[in-house]
């Protein structure tokens, strides 16, 4: 029996091609006017050479979500990867759109997310660390309006900022629950006013977010300038702009603005840029990124995080509503493993065969087609085929969905790479040209702002109330009556659960969605609603992955992934 490689034996072993290479594959010149190399296989398109692109039409847009995700691993991002590989397989100029990993799930729970097995995007290192700089740019930036707020009080704060209304936290890009609250200018009178601060994790900036829905330069630095940073005494609000600050947090982000091009192990191209968290934000990739893809190739297959009742939801109701982008059609990634979890099967206990708790735990597979076909669109299941799968089993969850009225593909891209989902490729392909979407949003901008998060609750949660009291009621009431009322909203919970509560597993009914607090994103032009326990700024884990992360000998990473 062969041995099994690590993902990042794989990695290691892939056959890279040099970057222009790959982006002659879309047409992209070996020319300075169209891309920055940065080393010799990642390169940053200019936004120059996508400005010359805007009158061609644009390919089809696919979006690859998940069920509900458990401990048993869903496999979104490596489906991503090797569906892309798939549509190149058959004959389709297909490029993949991913986002950026954070250091905090690489050092924390996750590990790195660059795909897996032979469905990945490389170089893996490089994608799960540093990258190109673009999150410590937004984090520099993010930073940088921080220092300026406080330098203006301490300057004798013209604004008449009240410090105990300022919103605006920093952030760094890693899990850190001893920052979440803190207290900073002591020291004496040299070290400012004395206040209470805290830190969000980097991809749960608004800057972040601002970044992600940008169109362009001029978009950002606007957004960037419209952000709310604090309220003086009498409740006014105090915008970025006020402190000039929109100019050189600009600066700072205008190389990381170009998206990243680099590839997959069947050297197809592949755009990975920006990250926001999907629980705790709106979980996709750039704009910027999405429209040069539909730009260079005939299908782009985009990723949205955590389960569709986080990461597509907010996709489609706010990426989409900001940007115009319409999907051709959904794909559904499940896994057999995970789905006899939300039937109640323990984890060491998956790799027993249990018909029985599989269909048990379909319903949380049928909540999310149900709710994808809320949305107008065509729906396919990936099913993320793992080794101790029985042929039971793989027959009783395409025969569920074929009941449905959806086709279920058995993938193997894990195993081998863009052959293993030409099945899948040829369906979605099929689905993209048959002009079934008629893509519609889950409300209307003019809903009132509490009613949003109402549909949100009970169409896609199956909520039978949400709980909030006066204060966020008022809050919402003085956000509509100050111009925000045609903003979308997005919901910051648990990514495990339909539910406030992770523990609830398969398709909860009958719950409530409570709201801790609300926060006004008036730079990316969004409400955040934060419900039940969860953190913008996530802890490390009793065990975190950062325990196993070494160079070894040879001076290799280990334990990335």
């Amino acid at each position: 029996m062969s041995e099994v490689k690590s993902d990042i034996q794989i990695a290691r072993e892939a056959k890279m091609q040099p970057i222009n290479d790959i982006l002659s594959k879309v047409n992209v010149p070996d020319e300075s006017f169209a891309f920055s190399p940065m080393g010799r296989h990642i390169a940053k398109i200019n936004l120059e050479y996508l400005e010359k692109l805007k009158d061609k039409s644009d390919g089809k847009l696919i979006l690859v979500t998940a069920i509900t995700p458990t401990p048993a691993g869903e496999g979104k991002t490596t489906t991503s990867v090797g569906l892309n590989d798939g549509l190149n397989k058959i004959g389709k100029k297909s490029i993949v759109c991913l986002r950026e990993p954070s250091l905090g799930p690489s050092f924390g729970m996750k590990g790195g997310a660059a795909g897996g097995g032979y469905a990945q995007v490389v170089p893996m290192e490089q994608i799960n660390l540093h990258f190109t700089g673009d999150f410590h740019a937004i984090t520099s930036a993010h930073n940088l309006l921080s220092a300026l707020i406080d330098n203006h009080i301490y300057w004798g704060n013209k604004l008449n900022i009240d410090v105990r209304r300022i919103v605006w936290k920093r952030v760094m890009d890693m899990n850190d629950r001893a920052l979440r609250s803190i207290n900073i200018n002591l020291g004496g009178v040299a070290n400012g006013f004395p206040r209470e601060d805290g830190f969000d994790i980097t991809v749960a900036s608004e800057i972040m977010a601002i970044f992600c829905l940008a169109n362009n330069l001029e978009d950002l630095e606007k957004r960037i300038g419209n952000i709310t940073i604090a309220y003086t005494r009498e409740k006014k609000p105090i915008y970025a702009r006020d402190l000039n600050a929109q100019g050189p947090m600009t600066v700072l982000l205008k190389d990381a603005i170009r998206p990243n091009v680099t590839q997959t192990l069947e050297n197809n191209p592949a755009i990975i840029h920006g990250g926001p968290f999907a629980n705790i934000a709106h979980g996709c990739n750039s704009v910027i990124a999405t429209k040069a893809g539909l730009k260079l190739a005939d299908y782009v297959v985009t990723e949205a995080g955590f389960g569709a009742d986080l990461g597509a939801e907010k996709f489609l109701d706010i990426k989409c509503r900001k940007s115009n982008l319409r999907p051709s059609c959904v794909v559904i990634v499940a896994t057999i493993r995970a789905l006899k979890m939300h039937g109640g099967v323990a984890k060491d206990d998956l790799k027993d065969e249990n018909v029985a708790a599989l269909k048990k735990g379909l319903v949380n597979l049928q909540r999310h087609i149900e709710n994808v076909k809320k949305f107008g669109l065509p729906v396919a299941i990936a099913v993320n085929h793992f080794i101790k799968d029985t042929e039971k089993e793989v027959k009783a969850l395409i025969d569920f969905c074929e009941s449905l009225g959806v086709k279920a593909s058995l993938c193997t891209h894990w195993a081998n790479g863009g052959e293993g989902t030409k099945d899948l490729a040829t369906h979605v392909a099929a689905l993209c040209e048959n002009k079934e979407a008629k893509f519609k949003f889950l409300y209307e901008n003019k809903t009132p702002l509490f009613k949003k998060i109402e549909t949100i609750a009970k169409e896609i949660y199956r909520a039978d109330e949400v709980i909030a009291d006066t204060k966020i009621r008022d809050q919402l009431k003085n956000f509509e009556e100050s111009g925000y009322g045609d903003l979308p909203i997005c919901v910051a919970k648990t990514q495990y659960s339909f539910s406030t509560d992770p523990s609830l597993k398969g398709a909860p009914t009958g719950h409530a969605l409570p709201i801790r607090e609300i926060r006004l994103s008036s730079g990316a032009e969004f409400i955040v609603v934060v419900c039940g326990a969860i953190m913008t700024m996530p802890g490390l884990p009793r065990v975190p992955a950062a325990d196993s992360i070494k160079l070894n000998k040879k001076g290799d990473i280990e334990g990335l992934f």
